[in-house]
């Protein structure tokens, strides 16, 4: 028996940081949706109890260093389950890029065993078990589009975007979360982003109240760090995104088109800063 799982990549559409917790974590305010780029995880049973991941690129960690690994190992110790599993990950989501493949992977993981193993674990439960893994993997657990608050684990369903093109960049530097939280200051934030606005453009279908609406207060803390970064966000607003922003702590930045006529001119002016540049749909 074979179990297959599809882990989209998510983005922000809000990202406000409200102060540092006394736990360590910061408190968040974050809307979040999810894009039609997905790693893809099939899973099977193995006669050992052992747990095997393999994945077609050489770059990521295949042991207790992969998400992943980390949830299936959480799973089997928190159920008591004393079969083993085979996990092959097949990569699509670039990695630490801001667009929590990660924390996808994990939250599939979750999903994947709970049916391969007939365990019955509530979708509430898993959201649970994946807030241990990661403040992203609650989120990845139930997919559609959500405001979350707290650490990122306390999730509300809201309204879906209105559906249209997302032009996901990322330049060839890896950036640490835990780096950019740690550069971060509230009191240096000019400007939060409002998710009520963004909630209401939402709720109101509205794509130019969508881009409007758009903010990463973590952004401005990126675009110093990289300043490749910076140059890839004005070349998208120069070649004709309607609304652009960094995911999460980046370095991808994404870009919202309605007209499918400009698509091929931002692709292909992107593609000159770097090679990882995809053009997907909201998972609506």
């Amino acid at each position: 028996m074979k179990i297959y799982e599809k882990a989209p990549a998510k983005i922000n559409l809000i990202l406000d940081v409200l102060r540092r917790r006394e736990d360590g974590f910061h408190e968040v305010e974050m809307i979040m949706t999810m894009v039609d780029l997905a790693d893809r995880l099939e899973m099977e049973p193995l006669s050992r109890d052992q747990i095997i991941i393999s994945s077609q690129v050489g770059y990521i960690p295949l042991d207790e260093k992969n998400l992943a690994f980390q949830a299936a190992q959480l799973i089997k110790e928190r159920y008591g389950v004393k079969q083993g599993v085979y996990i092959h990950l097949d990569k699509k989501i670039p990695v630490a890029a801001g667009l929590a493949g990660g924390s996808s992977d994990a939250a599939a993981t979750l999903r994947g065993l709970n049916r391969l193993w007939q365990l019955g674990i509530s979708e509430r439960e898993l959201c649970e078990l994946g807030a241990e893994l990661g403040s992203d993997v609650p989120f990845c657990v139930t997919g559609g589009t959500a405001l979350a608050t707290g650490r990122g684990e306390r999730l509300e369903r809201i309204a879906n975007p209105p559906q249209c093109w997302v032009v996901l960049a990322k330049p060839p530097i890896n950036v640490s979360t835990a780096d950019v939280y740690g550069r971060f200051r509230v009191n240096k934030v000019d400007k939060h982003p409002s998710a009520a606005a963004m909630r209401a453009a939402l709720e109101e279908g509205s794509f130019a109240g969508m881009c409007a609406s758009l903010g990463n207060v973590l952004e401005q803390v990126t675009l110093n760090m990289h300043p490749e970064v910076r140059q890839l966000k004005e070349s998208m607003i120069r070649l004709g995104a309607d609304g652009v922003l960094m995911s999460g702590s980046g370095p991808t930045v994404f870009g919202l088109v309605s007209k499918e006529a400009k698509l091929s001119r931002i692709y292909n002016g992107l593609r000159g800063y770097c090679k990882e540049v995809y053009v997907v749909r909201m998972l609506t």
